[in-house]
């Protein structure tokens, strides 16, 4: 699921919803079906009441009645700090599906930056106002999330300071995009929204350029990237959406010269960029340290783990899927490898086996259509498993990536309407293989991707992954829980999905691909490892990249791309394991509870009612139940 914020790359393929502080920062889910098991717990318990009226004492009524009205003022809170925080942040409103300011353009300037900080103290006020203990359950975990998101925001601007030197923090093309692409208003409305937005450009550009201070070289340059495909945007597409339209001929004649000035300024941008920032010397590296590193794993993972506690369970589980992954090979080796030796080297068994697998790709121009070929594929099993309820009526549309989201290092994510939008499409967007690459660098690319692994990438994205948690987020009874969505649980829920699904028998349980599923989850695992590696222990492109082909088994161009995308994130790329590695342990834990009880199903669905909320506060929800 992904609300990309320009120059915050999703993982890769997913991305990630990004918490409101990055938009302070950088402007960058119900057709009915079966009652969940949190509603059907509910539903009954009025009745449980008047059946068993002894049970219930005075003392216990007036303890309910205090939650009840504890709850109502903080509801009331609740729902205030998230219309004011619309208002202060009209991009990331939009991109939940609130579009009542989609004609404002935050300037991000000082005056914005204490803006900013006066409306964190405000809330962290009002917010030290309610008693913790007074709350009900699901209200104590909305305290607290809003009281980690409040305190990150000021982190964020004051210590990490990104808006300084991540220069593609500013795209003005990706938000101008979204609304282009919407269905949420007439097109006349969206134009004239537009319009707004654009009288704005030059002060927008202006002030990036006047914040931009020691940048990395490679924010920079995916800057460049970025804002010149956010040009295409302001192309033709957009002219003859302003021809077509209703608009007055006075309208048309405004945004037409609004336009030409938002391109004057994003070309202004970009050639800024070019000469003053690109030429320079001044760059400070995209490593952040040990100490930011583990705070900022904090606030964005919210785990029960730590940086380091995560780092080393990865290592362990690196080990473990070595062990798998060469009793598997061995099986494979006489069907694929016949007539050959057998290696004595577990590494190169593996590989050797691997590398035959990894022949049966998709061609170089229909790698898109592959991925939509098989979406129905995937729905039909989890519907014929009866793995958990799908909704039919939420869209789901598989399209190439938009330019002004390419060059981050995520070849796939999914971009998802929010709580307010929920019949919108979903959009999972596919990069096409860039026509630069060579006839080697592209066979590289789609034998990673080979047929077997992409379905696991379709799973992960799409169904049961990222499209799936998302649609049932929006169905969260608490906005909190969807809107300042946890990237660990959502990363964390698609590599469950691929597991869960291999468990279930998709694949027909073979060991070919449950080889390639452990290699693939060996990248996520890896991925925590170089997270930390690169941001905290200075590890070089040269050693990641052996790390990566060696023990990862991956082809030498998605470990590159690894380092690159490394080199332009921090902590995300371990949220997959960790996510992952939180939500198995409490299935299992759930599962030993519940013995011959178990039910995936309701496992799943209970599990996604609770919105995005992080791992160890949902583990809190199940586990009281």
């Amino acid at each position: 699921m992904q609300y990309p914020a320009p120059g915050q790359p999703g993982a890769g393929g997913p991305g990630a919803i990004l918490p409101f502080r990055l938009l302070f920062a950088a402007p960058r889910r119900a057709a009915a079906r079966p009652a969940s098991p949190t509603l059907m717990h509910l539903r009954y318990l009025p009745l449980l009441a008047l059946a068993l009226p002894a049970c219930t004492s005075p003392d216990t009524k007036t303890a309910d009645s205090a939650v009840a009205v504890a709850d109502a003022r903080f509801d009331r809170f609740k729902n205030q700090l998230i219309l004011d925080l619309w208002k202060q942040n009209p991009d990331y409103a939009s991109a939940m599906g609130f579009h009542k300011y989609d004609s404002l353009l935050v300037i991000p300037d000082e005056a914005q930056r204490r803006r900013e900080a006066a409306f964190v103290a405000q809330k962290l006020g009002a917010l030290a106002g309610f008693g913790f203990d007074s709350l009900s359950a699901s209200n104590q975990i909305d305290y607290r999330l809003l009281g980690n998101e409040l305190r990150a925001q000021r982190w964020y601007a004051d210590t990490l300071k990104s808006w300084q030197w991540n220069p593609a923090s500013y795209n003005l093309g990706a938000s101008v995009g979204d609304l282009l692409a919407g269905r949420h208003y007439p097109l006349a409305r969206r134009l004239r929204n537009i319009s707004d937005k654009l009288a704005q450009a030059p002060a927008y550009y202006a002030a990036a350029k006047a914040n931009i201070t020691g940048p990395t070289r490679e924010h920079a340059e995916l800057a460049v990237k970025q804002n010149e495909g956010g040009l295409a945007v302001f192309g033709p597409a957009l002219a003859d959406s302003v021809r077509k339209s209703g608009l007055s001929a006075a309208e048309k004649q405004l945004l037409t010269q609004r336009i030409a000035g938002a391109q004057k300024a994003v070309q202004g941008y970009i050639d800024f960029l070019k000469k003053d920032v690109l030429t320079g010397k001044e760059f400070r590296s995209f490593r952040i340290g040990k100490a930011l590193f583990d705070r900022k794993f904090a606030l964005d993972i919210q785990s029960r783990y730590s940086a380091s506690e995560v780092f080393q369970l990865a290592q362990q589980h690196q080990a473990a899927l070595l062990h798998d992954m060469g009793r598997r090979a061995a099986r494979l080796f006489p069907k694929y490898c016949a007539g050959q030796p057998v290696p004595k080297d577990t590494m190169q068994l593996i590989r050797q086996v691997i590398d035959k697998l990894t022949l049966k790709h998709a061609p170089r121009e229909g790698f898109v259509d592959a991925v939509k070929r098989q979406i129905p594929t995937l729905t039909k099993f989890v519907n014929d498993h009866k793995l958990l309820t799908q909704d039919p009526s939420k869209p789901l549309v598989v399209r190439e990536t938009p330019l002004y989201m390419r060059g981050s290092g995520a070849g796939a994510s999914v971009s998802a309407p929010g709580p307010y939008d929920k019949q919108a499409n979903t959009y999972y967007n596919v990069e096409p293989l860039p026509p630069t690459w060579t006839a080697q660098q592209a066979e590289s690319y789609l034998r990673e991707y080979n047929d077997y692994t992409l379905q696991i990438l379709n799973i992960h994205e799409a169904i049961p992954g990222h499209y799936t948690q998302l649609v049932y987020a929006n169905r969260s009874p608490s906005l909190v829980k969807s809107i300042f969505g946890n990237g660990a649980m959502i990363e964390g829920w698609a590599v469950y999905a691929e597991r869960m699904m291999l468990e279930a028998g998709y694949g027909e349980n073979s060991d070919e691909i449950w080889l390639l599923w452990d290699k693939w989850n060996m990248r996520s695992t890896l991925n925590a490892v170089v997270d930390n590696l690169i941001q905290t222990q200075n590890a070089s492109e040269k050693d990641v990249v052996a790390l990566l082909t060696g023990a990862g088994f991956q082809e030498e161009a998605e470990a590159r791309n690894k380092w690159h995308r490394a080199t332009l994130s921090q902590v995300q790329l371990s949220s997959y394991f960790t996510g992952y590695t939180e939500i198995v342990a409490l299935r299992d834990e759930i599962k030993q509870k519940q013995g011959a009880q178990f039910s995936v199903k309701n496992f799943n669905e209970q599990f996604l009612s609770y919105g995005s909320a992080p791992v160890k506060y949902i583990r809190e929800l199940m586990l009281r139940r």
